[in-house]
């Protein structure tokens, strides 16, 4: 029988090392970079089951649409357990892109953009 595990999204970034870094400092994921030094072209960053792939592109730019929906954009969208304390800790690290609220469909979320123009969103849901 089959049986989906997990997803994993991929970013293409113009540096996979400089990125993993940022990735590992301010949202203490752990990354396994591949060739062995850099110029990396690979990263696979994880943090607690979950993982975050990085494509390294020469001079890639990621295009910005946010204007093209109001509304906000994401590119993955993280579940969490803890939601408040680690918003506490990245905020003391990087800028928030957007504060932590409750959302309306009963989620505490927060917003954050990578050094790439990446939005990850951490949310959970409480009671």
């Amino acid at each position: 029988m089959t049986k989906f595990r997990s997803i994993a999204p991929t970013f293409v970034v113009s540096d996979v090392g400089d990125t993993a870094r940022w990735y590992r400092d301010n949202l203490g994921f752990e990354a396994s970079v591949f060739p062995k030094s850099p110029p990396y072209s690979f990263a696979s960053l994880s943090h607690d089951g979950i993982e975050i792939m990085l494509l390294g592109l020469a001079g890639y730019r990621k295009p910005d649409t946010s204007r093209l929906r109001p509304e906000g954009l994401w590119d993955a969208y993280i579940r969490i357990r803890g939601v408040q304390e680690f918003y506490e800790e990245v905020r003391a690290k990087i800028a928030v892109r957007s504060e932590l609220v409750k959302r309306p469909y009963g989620d505490w979320e927060f917003e954050v953009r990578d050094p790439n123009g990446y939005v990850l969103v951490f949310g959970e849901l409480t009671d």
